[in-house]
């Protein structure tokens, strides 16, 4: 496996990006595991996305309990003796909430994930997955997901620079910011080959890839 000795594997970035289908690919290509988020389960969020401000906390709430679930459950199997791709990184998750909570339910959201954050595994590499607020809201639009056509452009602009300033920060694990507005990891296994080629080529902590490089 030409990634070895990444054996917990995260891809990251906002919605729209392609991380899902990006951990999905490497799945497939590597023959590593899949810990993929689950939306459809949540049954608040098509509700979110038509009246935020009401639905947010129990929205955000379901969300961290699933990807605890989950992540417990990879633990219990002991993830760590296969490799594993996961479409999510926990510590990002109040990243949400401090977009949507305040007051009262943003302190208990804060209690309830300090509380369980300890449980969450470190990764060995975190693939963020950066593109324009534009070709967010383009690829939303085309693959037309039915609780996901109520989102607006701003929301979708104020998310995709909310990462941009969380990844600028994060040194939680080494990290690879991919520039995806020229990738097509789904339909281009060239893209894929290269991306694969400059993980296994990364030597510092954050380091970057752009297609024009």
């Amino acid at each position: 496996m030409p990634l070895s000795k990444y054996r917990f594997i995260v891809v990251e970035g906002p919605i729209g990006v392609g991380k899902t289908s990006l951990a999905r690919r490497l799945s497939e290509r590597l023959g590593a595991a899949m810990l993929l988020e689950r939306p459809e389960q949540n049954p608040f969020l098509a509700r979110f996305y038509q009246d935020m401000a009401r639905y947010a906390l129990p929205t955000q709430l379901f969300f961290l309990f699933q990807r605890i679930g989950q992540l417990r459950e990879m633990s219990q199997l002991d993830m760590f003796k296969s490799h594993t791709i996961s479409d999510f990184l926990l510590e990002k998750d109040p990243l949400f909430a401090r977009l949507t909570l305040s007051g009262e339910e943003l302190h208990l959201y804060q209690t309830i994930y300090d509380t369980l954050k300890p449980q969450a595994p470190r990764p060995d590499l975190v693939i963020y997955l950066q593109a324009q607020s534009d070709t967010l809201i383009e690829r939303v639009r085309q693959r037309a997901t039915d609780y996901e056509r109520p989102i607006s452009e701003d929301y979708l602009a104020l998310l995709a620079d909310s990462y941009s300033r969380y990844f600028y920060h994060y040194d939680g694990a080494p990290i690879l910011i991919v520039n995806s507005e020229r990738l097509n990891f789904v339909r281009n296994d060239g893209d894929l080959d290269l991306l694969i080629e400059r993980i296994a080529a990364m030597r510092g902590g954050r380091e970057f890839f752009n297609l024009g490089e």
